[in-house]
């Protein structure tokens, strides 16, 4: 029988939390309460075990939606349209490849999101959340901003073409990765303030 991302989590790396209601134990009752979402979640499974990305990061992350989503009345938990998983696997296989062996394992924070929790939570009009693209994305063990920032952008530059990969940068350990298209961009959504662009990583 497959398994539905029920391994341990993982301590976070410090100062980093998940949007409350949205943890390991919340996505257990989510999926006893929805039949229908055990059914998906089993199919999506199989779907990235195919893909070879299965153990990336945890299912149950990947279908964690905006961490806003109590304020926008939304689900917390929702997989994605079958027609936009394909986009995720791309994802997923520049952070197998190249996310996690400079910076190490990841926890994904916000994966996919409806077009109304997108734009209620403050998401951008074109977000490659709305079609499963991107992952928001914190590092497990301990580093510093500089540390990742640098690592990030470095390999972003040496691979992300290759892949269509965008790279966003929140405040603290947050950072953002899709592969809907080569780009780069800093806390307030600007190609020109990306840390990788000014080399100012604090």
């Amino acid at each position: 029988m497959l398994a539905l991302g029920f391994a341990s989590l993982p301590a976070l790396a410090p100062a980093q939390t998940v949007a409350e209601g949205q943890g390991r134990a919340d996505y257990l009752a989510w999926l006893a309460r929805e039949p229908a979402a055990r059914a998906q979640v089993l199919s999506f499974k199989t779907f990235l075990q195919m893909k070879d990305v299965e153990n990336v990061v945890p299912i149950w992350q990947l279908v964690r939606t905006a961490s806003k989503w109590r304020d926008c009345s939304g689900p917390r938990f929702e997989v994605a349209p079958v027609a936009e998983w394909q986009n995720i696997s791309e994802t997923l296989g520049y952070v197998k490849n190249h996310v996690q062996p400079v910076i190490g394992e990841v926890q994904a924070l916000s994966g996919y999101r409806n077009e109304a929790l997108n734009q209620c939570s403050g998401g951008a009009k074109g977000s490659a959340h709305r079609h499963f693209y991107a992952l928001d994305l914190t590092p497990v063990r301990p580093l510093t901003r500089p540390a990742m920032i640098r690592s990030l952008c470095a390999i972003h530059s040496f691979r992300g073409p290759e892949y269509d990969v965008g790279l966003g940068f929140y405040s603290g350990m947050r950072f953002h990765v899709d592969s809907k298209g080569y780009r780069r961009w800093g806390s307030d959504g600007k190609g020109s303030t990306s840390p990788c662009v000014t080399g100012a990583y604090g």
